[in-house]
Order: structure tokens, then C-alpha cells, then sequence
């Protein structure tokens, strides 16, 4: 356990992403299995634990301490593993320290009554670092900047192979991948990637830099289609095991049965899930965000928002993987495939025609008739592109529609978690509304929490804490007037009517843009701003 803490750690204080990279690596490669196959199923988020909630480790900290010191403390530090490993009052010698393999076996078999003792025996044994990677590891919330695809690439280049190939294979591996290991070092022949329902690992675009790439490139090379904005997702049907995955390998198969049912085919499809309309249309990303991160749906909310998936890639017909075929055979091929599907839950991704990259440009400036804000901007495909996994350079860009912006004020923030639980770093702004009596106040609209340097935040958690005006648990009302408050020029994606929000408005994507330091208050926007920018949108 001691060297899987002293990972953690390590990793939660290092920004540099080769650097995790080599950090990984080299845990990996010095640490006997299990003990790393474990490790990187944590990483990677494959290691859960049902019956070890937060709940339980509340419980246990508040029977060895004072209930209202410990809640003050967790205020405080802002993050639960971290205040529980500082403030435990361990009883010395009462246990030895755990290994990480002993934790995993102990917590995969423990009922929910057995989870408070096997936490207290372990935090008694270990020292502050165990501590808060224990609880790191039982939570699921590891929170030390690395992504499930960074830890693939580490278990890679291990092995001195492409990290395509890791992903290949992944989903016909299980913790604690000693398999996967023994391919890595050598010892044994790659694991077969042949496994029915499996994930392909998927192909990424370069984001296009129109002042430097439009001269360099031919538009003749390439064809365009619109940038959906959905969830991208693979659907897969292989010897009847169907699966829906995100981007990252994620089975979403439980949270979308509908999508699932209406996988009649043998093959695989790159595409966008998004949720469909009667008609033909699809509706914006937040009826999809209904949908979303559902353990189960009920019969309401599949017939309320109908998802579907708007294909735009064949990467697998029948028993033949075409990602080897160059794109111009592949949409030729996946057009007679869609085209003999007798669902309307699956369409197809159409082609825009252009000539000229001006063209293009004004293409990227009209949205699809009848899809208000589902379109966030263009896809550019090389004719001749393989389907190949990874961002390579020069066969797929993406040129996303320019941000919408807004000036905002802070109304409210909260601290962060991991190394920013220290600095409040969570905010909520706002914009003025006119009263009936002509008074102007201010209204949230929405929350951002990144979009600036690490200076900035040094900047605004001094100003949120010199000019704090009330506090509500966690967070702290700062002071908004008109001749006095921050102003944040906020950009966002989309706008869409929530009647979860006060504003009557939801924000897609919102994020700092720059501070305004030099901006009185009073002159941010009106809440009429977003309005009409609303009205705009719906009325493409």
C-alpha cells in the first residue's frame, strides 16, 4: 500500500503530463503483480467497490473524534479523504500496514456491515499519506490528474507499443491484468483483442487553425460534415453481445436500452448519440443531458427524450474490420449499411458539399435547418484517411463554431478538491435583472471552475476572501454591487431554457475567459443579453 500512496501522492503534486507519464511507468514496471494490475485498474477507473460509500467513512472519524471538529475540518480542507487522513486519531500499533492487493480482496468481498471495521483497522495501521490513498482508492475518486487513457499510455510504454494496441485489447482483459503484463514484458504473445462486443479505440481530429492550414491544405482532399453536439459514441453488435460505448471505452449499454434494442445489424458504428425528434431533427445537448449518467431510466424518460445515433463511420461490417479501407470506400460502405437498417434510431451523418474553403467559412456560419444549437460547427475528413486510432496529424480537423461571451459578475465560490482544495476556485456568477420597482439585482446564470492561470486563482481566492459577505456551509457570498464587484468575461457554447435554474437559462460549456479587473460591475450584462441571444438560437 505504501508504494501505491506514495504514486498518488506524487502524481496529485505533479502537473507536468510526461512526467505522470514516467511516474506511472516506472510504478508499473517495480511493482510485482498483483499489486500494479490493481493499481491500474484504479487509475483507469475499473476498481469499484459498491459496498464502500462515504457514508461509512463519516461514521467511522465521527466515532473517534468530535462530530462538529470534524465537519469544521472538512470545511475547511474541503475534501473528504484528505481531512479524514489529517485528522484520524489512529491508535499505534494496533495494526500492521495493509497491502494494496490485501485492501482489494478484503473490500470486493465485504458486505456493507463489514466495511466500517476493515476502514478503522486500516487507517489505525497506516501513516497520513496511506490514510488518504486508502480512502482515495475506496472512493473512486482518485483526483490526481491522470486520465484512463493516460494510464494506458503508461502500461504502453512499458512495453515500448503503441497505446492503440493496449486499447485494442482492454476490453478482453480483466483486473489485475496480469496477462496484459506478461505481453508487456515479453514473457508471453499479446493477448487477443477478439472478444464479441468489444471497443475499437476511436480516431480523433486536430483542431484547424483557418489562418495557417487553409493555405497548406486542398479542399478537394477532404469532405465535410457537421460537428454534432452530442456524446460520441461506438455501437457495437458482434455474435449478439451489443454494446454502446463513449470515446473513452465507457459501457453506457444500461443507461440507453432504447439505442441498444435498436442495434439490428452485425458490425460496428462510429457516431453521435443524441436524442431525436419526431420528424427527422434532434433536439439540443441538454434533453441528452437527461439522459446522462443514469444508473437505470424509466418508461417517461425514454418515450421524453428518444435517443438515437447519427452515424458517420463504419468501422466494422459484418466479421470485416474497414478501418483499414481509405474513408471515401468506408462512407460509401456505411451509407448501404444505415440505408438497410429498418429503425429510425439510427440515420446518417450527411456530407456538406463545398469548393473553396470560403465556402466552407460560410457554411460553418449557418447551422442545420430545424437543429438549433445541435451543430457546433464542422468536421474536415481526408478522403483517403484511414480509420486510425489516436489524434494523427493531418487526416481529421475539427473547426468549432466561434464561443459566445458575456460579461458576468462573482457572486458566489467555493473551494476546489485535490490541490486546489485550498484556494476557492469553484465560482458562480451572475447577471442584472430590473425589478418591477426598477431595481437592478443580480441573477446567476451559471459556474465555471477553470479558464485561468494559477496565478489568476491566487488573484481571486484573495479577492474572494477580502470582500466575503456571508457563508452557506462550503461557500461564500462575495460582494457584487453595481460600483463594486469582479467581473469575469465568460464564454459558453449554447444556451438553453431550464426551469431548473432561476435565470429561466442553462449554460453549455462555460469557462473563463479573461478577468476584468478593469470593469465596474455595473456594466455587465443583462440577464435580456442571454435572452435574446436564446431567441437568436432557437430561431436558426
Amino acid at each position: 500500500m505504501r508504494a501505491f500512496a506514495e504514486l498518488l501522492d506524487r502524481l496529485s503534486l505533479t502537473a507536468s503530463r510526461n512526467a505522470k507519464l514516467t511516474l506511472v511507468r516506472d510504478y508499473l514496471a517495480q511493482t510485482p503483480d498483483p499489486d500494479r494490475g490493481w493499481a491500474l485498474a484504479a487509475l483507469t477507473g475499473d476498481l469499484v467497490f459498491n459496498a464502500a460509500k462515504p457514508a461509512f467513512i463519516r461514521k467511522a472519524v465521527e466515532e473517534r473524534m468530535d462530530p462538529t471538529l470534524f465537519r469544521w475540518s472538512y470545511d475547511y480542507v474541503g475534501d473528504l479523504a484528505e481531512t479524514v487522513a489529517l485528522v484520524w486519531p489512529g491508535r499505534p500499533g494496533a495494526n500492521r500496514e495493509p497491502e494494496l492487493s490485501e485492501v482489494v480482496d478484503a473490500l470486493r468481498g465485504a458486505s456493507r456491515t463489514e466495511v466500517q471495521r476493515l476502514i478503522e483497522a486500516w487507517l489505525d495501521g497506516l501513516e497520513t499519506t496511506g490514510r488518504w490513498a486508502l480512502l482515495k482508492l475506496m472512493t473512486g475518486g482518485l483526483r490526481v490528474g491522470v486520465s484512463a487513457r493516460m494510464a494506458k499510455q503508461a502500461a504502453a510504454d512499458l512495453g515500448r507499443v503503441e497505446v492503440a494496441e493496449v486499447e485494442e485489447v482492454w476490453h478482453a482483459l480483466h483486473p489485475p491484468y496480469e496477462d496484459l503484463f506478461a505481453w508487456l514484458e515479453g514473457r508471453s504473445d499479446r493477448p487477443s483483442a477478439v472478444a464479441p462486443g468489444r471497443f475499437r479505440p476511436v480516431m480523433l481530429a486536430q483542431a484547424i487553425d483557418e489562418a495557417v492550414d487553409f493555405g497548406k491544405l486542398d479542399p478537394d482532399d477532404y469532405a465535410a460534415e457537421w460537428k454534432w453536439d452530442g456524446v460520441r459514441v461506438q455501437a457495437v453488435n458482434e455474435a449478439g453481445v451489443r454494446r454502446l460505448y463513449t470515446r473513452n471505452g465507457d459501457d453506457i449499454s444500461r443507461t440507453f436500452p432504447d439505442v441498444l434494442d435498436a442495434l439490428e445489424f452485425e458490425g460496428a458504428l462510429d457516431g453521435e448519440l443524441l436524442v431525436m425528434r419526431d420528424g427527422g431533427g434532434v433536439a439540443s445537448f441538454g434533453d441528452l443531458q437527461q439522459r446522462l449518467n443514469r444508473k437505470t431510466v424509466d418508461a417517461k424518460m425514454l418515450q421524453t427524450f428518444p435517443a438515437g445515433i447519427r452515424a458517420y463511420d463504419l468501422l466494422a461490417d459484418g466479421a470485416e474490420d474497414t478501418r483499414v479501407l481509405p474513408f471515401a470506400e468506408r462512407r460509401q460502405r456505411l451509407e448501404a449499411f444505415v440505408g438497410r437498417l429498418k429503425t429510425s434510431r439510427i440515420d446518417l451523418s450527411p456530407l456538406q458539399p463545398f469548393e473553396t474553403w470560403a465556402a466552407l467559412t460560410d457554411l460553418r456560419r449557418e447551422p442545420p435547418a430545424g437543429d438549433p444549437q445541435v451543430a457546433e460547427g464542422v468536421m474536415l475528413k481526408r478522403w483517403d484517411s484511414i480509420y486510425e486510432a489516436g489524434r494523427p496529424k493531418g487526416p481529421w480537423f475539427k473547426w468549432k463554431r466561434d464561443p459566445f461571451l458575456i460579461d458576468a459578475v462573482l457572486m458566489y465560490a467555493q473551494r476546489g478538491h485535490g490541490k486546489r482544495s485550498s484556494f476557492y476556485s469553484d465560482y458562480t456568477f451572475g447577471v442584472w435583472t430590473e425589478g418591477p420597482d426598477g431595481r437592478r439585482s443580480l441573477t446567476p446564470v451559471g459556474k465555471a471552475y477553470f479558464g485561468f492561470t494559477d496565478e489568476e486563482l491566487k488573484q481571486i481566492d484573495k479577492f474572494v476572501r477580502d470582500n466575503t459577505i456571508d457563508r452557506f456551509g462550503p461557500v461564500r457570498a462575495v460582494k457584487a454591487e453595481a460600483h463594486f464587484g469582479l467581473v469575469f468575461e465568460v464564454a459558453f457554447e449554447g444556451l438553453q431554457r431550464s426551469t431548473r435554474h432561476k435565470s429561466g437559462v442553462a449554460m453549455r460549456f462555460p469557462r473563463i475567459s479573461r478577468i476584468r479587473w478593469d470593469k465596474p460591475a455595473g456594466e455587465a450584462d443583462e440577464l435580456t443579453t442571454l435572452e435574446r441571444m436564446l431567441t437568436r438560437m432557437e430561431g436558426r
